[in-house]
């Protein structure tokens, strides 16, 4: 079984975050820098490192000399060659083309994270794309591009990154997470466990991933039609 875990120094991770620049790229680079040197991915190297710089002094002021960690700016393609792990904060229109870029320059021994959701916003509200046009998950999407299929793993799909960013508020809420490789898996549900109130869920292998995946438009509609700010879920 392809397994990266015992590679790795898990209390010292290089994270790359492509397609870093929005929302939730800021939150995970706020959560993780604690500890881990996060590298802030864009196609425009200029723009990642504007970033990087903005998130890095946000990040001194939250937590002074507690930061051991760091903030650095990379161009996408780039960051896979060097990470341990690669979250891919993109939208699901944008997997194939930026799969297809990093897929031969990956290091061989980076884990690779899919938070994606295949969804449109319509008049009746947000929809799941697998359901209502039959296209694949946007983990198995990303398992066509990227190989081996067991360095894929799929969370963070119902993180609402307004909270995500305010690193002084306590999540209070679960993620959900897929993967084929129990090691892997472990090795996300302790970075996941670094972030305040984030607890991981695990579902299964990759293939359940349609099943987290889904609850993002889910929430989005909830959220709207009861005006819900910022919703998460919990199991208990």
């Amino acid at each position: 079984m392809f397994s990266y875990s015992s590679l790795l120094d898990l209390n010292r991770m290089k994270i790359g975050i492509v397609g870093g620049t929005g929302g939730m790229g800021e939150g995970f680079a706020l959560r993780w820098c604690v500890n881990h040197d996060i590298f802030i991915g864009s196609r425009d190297a200029t723009r990642a490192n504007e970033a990087a710089t903005q998130y890095m002094n946000s990040a001194r002021e939250a937590y002074g000399s507690n930061l051991t960690g760091s903030i650095s700016g990379e161009e996408n393609v780039r960051l896979s060659e060097f990470c341990d792990l690669v979250i891919l904060s993109i939208p699901y229109e944008s997997t194939e083309s930026t799969c297809s870029a990093i897929s031969e320059r990956i290091s061989p021994n980076c884990i690779i994270v899919t938070p994606i959701v295949p969804m449109r916003r319509e008049d009746k509200g947000f929809t799941y794309l697998p359901l209502e046009e039959g296209v694949k998950s946007a983990a198995e999407l990303v398992s066509d591009y990227i190989r081996p299929r067991e360095r894929i793993v799929s969370a963070f799909h119902t993180i609402a990154e307004v909270k995500l960013k305010d690193v002084k508020q306590n999540l209070a809420v679960d993620t959900f997470v897929c993967g084929d490789d129990q090691n892997n898996v472990s090795t996300i549900n302790s970075l996941i466990s670094e972030i305040k109130g984030l607890r991981p869920i695990y579902l299964g292998p990759l293939s359940m991933s349609y099943q987290a995946e889904i609850l993002t438009p889910m929430l989005l509609n909830a959220s709207k039609r009861n005006k819900i700010k910022h919703p998460g879920l919990m199991v208990t």
